[in-house]
């Protein structure tokens, strides 16, 4: 079996991060909007795409996406991002049984190897595909079949491990057998898993067929 992995929300628990970046870009660039801003309506959306529902004017969005891009960041490097239990443990099964896994987030590339890094979950992976590789975001079913073209993947070959019903449905949408984990909403056409370590199992089941 071939794993692709989603990063935020999956593999890492950066959501309270990526909010806490939302709301001190907005407290700069838009800063009126703050009161009715709920992070959890936009769980999933790129920033360019929170900036277009929220509204704002085009200048304005690109010193909101500038803005919470550098928060992000600076978060992450102090160390504010943690890696979900089993994790690490789900991924050294996989390359333990000679799985290989591969990761596949909308998030921007130098967030993402930040995250990595400070994480040190980038030598896992044989291959990485960000936002800024694809010209559509998820739930779009185009970013994970870029993926699979990339890597030369057949979907029936592939499992896809998602947290939001965006990735999920992106996933499913390209083929791909899908499994849920820390969802706060069930997506349809996902197996519902409580968290990696029921995973774990799997992964080691694959190995010995």
């Amino acid at each position: 079996m071939i794993w692709l992995c989603d990063l935020d929300g999956t593999l890492v628990d950066s959501t309270p991060v990526h909010e806490a970046a939302f709301r001190a870009a907005l407290a700069e660039t838009a800063p009126g909007l703050l009161g009715s801003f709920r992070y959890e309506h936009h769980a999933g959306a790129t920033t360019d795409e929170v900036a277009a529902v929220l509204g704002l004017a085009a200048a304005d969005a690109r010193r909101l996406v500038g803005a919470k891009r550098r928060h992000y960041r600076a978060y992450v490097d102090a160390g504010k991002v943690a890696v979900f239990p089993g994790a690490r443990r789900f991924l050294a099964a996989l390359a333990a049984g000679g799985q290989p896994a591969y990761l596949v987030t909308s998030g921007s590339r130098g967030s993402v190897e930040r995250v990595l890094a400070a994480c040190s979950l980038g030598r896992w992976f044989r291959g990485v595909l960000t936002g800024d590789d694809v010209p559509v975001s998820k739930p779009d079913p185009a970013f994970y079949l870029r993926a699979c073209e990339r890597w030369g993947i057949g979907p029936g070959e592939a499992a896809a491990v998602e947290d939001s019903v965006h990735g999920v449905a992106s996933a499913v949408g390209a083929g791909l057998r899908t499994f849920q984990v820390h969802g706060a909403e069930r997506a349809p056409g996902a197996v519902h898993l409580g968290g990696l370590d029921d995973l774990v199992a799997l992964a080691e089941a694959e190995a010995r067929r």
